[in-house]
């Protein structure tokens, strides 16, 4: 009879305890340091770094050195590599659970969120990763959440293989320029999102306490080397940015859905 059981899939046995499914679930949501993580479940900070070890051994959360502070670590999850694990286990179970899953923006126009969604993208310079972040967004949403982005200290302009990567992807941002964050300060927003790590010690306080979210991500323009190589590094933050911010649509459109 032991012959006959099976073994359940690695990523059930590692997410199953709770301890790393709350990790988890907070990572789903935003990237975090390992001292905000013990703050936020009141454990040992030991504990809680031995549990992302566990969750790092299958690749399901990453770690990048902050920008900010090389001193500090910041833990992302990695959405895609759970939707890939989640689904394979799903799949030895019964082939039918693999199934596509409902597409929320075929829902029929009266099912759309009838409040206006606004979201906020936040970075240094408002040259690159900001400036994408607020077109895509409205790429993705097809226009149904209103999307800026702005820096704590504005370049003069937006980083031209920004504009080329976006171009490439049939987004158009030659019109797209820098801005301070002053010029948006008194307005609301469903969710601040912080794209760089030194703006997030430095974001302001909006009205209404919008949701704050931080991707912890490296700024393509500091790369060096050739041509191309700089330009993978904005097609990377690009396929970055695209997963994120479908997950962000996805997520505020069901908040706004059960507010209206």
């Amino acid at each position: 009879m032991e012959d006959m059981l099976i073994a359940p899939p690695e990523i059930l046995k590692i997410v199953g305890h709770p301890i790393r499914w709350s990790v988890l679930t907070r990572l789903a949501r935003s990237d975090y340091r390992v001292q905000e993580l013990v703050a936020f479940l009141q454990l040992p900070q030991n504990l809680v770094s031995y549990h992302l070890r566990q969750l790092r051994s299958i690749k399901l959360v990453n770690e990048r050195k902050s920008s900010a502070d090389e001193r500090s670590v910041y833990y992302s999850l990695d959405m895609e590599q759970f939707r890939s694990l989640y689904l394979q286990a799903g799949e030895q179970l019964h082939p039918a659970l693999t199934g596509s899953a409902v597409d929320l923006s075929d829902k029929p126009a009266d099912k759309r969120p009838q409040l206006p969604l606004r979201v906020l993208f936040v970075c240094t310079e408002n040259s690159a990763r900001s400036q994408m972040a607020e077109a895509l967004m409205r790429h993705l949403s097809h226009g149904t959440i209103e999307a800026f982005s702005v820096g704590s200290h504005p370049a003069e302009r937006v980083h031209p293989l920004a504009v080329r990567v976006m171009e490439r992807a049939g987004i158009d941002m030659s019109q797209a320029h820098p801005k301070h964050f002053e010029e948006f300060l008194g307005q609301h927003f469903d969710a601040i999102v912080t794209v760089c790590d030194r703006v997030r010690e430095v974001c302001p306080v909006f009205p209404d306490d919008p949701e704050r979210i931080h991707w912890s991500f490296p700024n393509p323009a500091e790369v060096t080397g050739s041509e191309d190589a700089q330009y993978r590094a904005f097609e990377q933050t690009l396929l970055q940015l695209t997963t994120r911010i479908r997950l962000l649509i996805t997520v505020l459109e069901r908040k706004n859905r059960n507010i209206s």
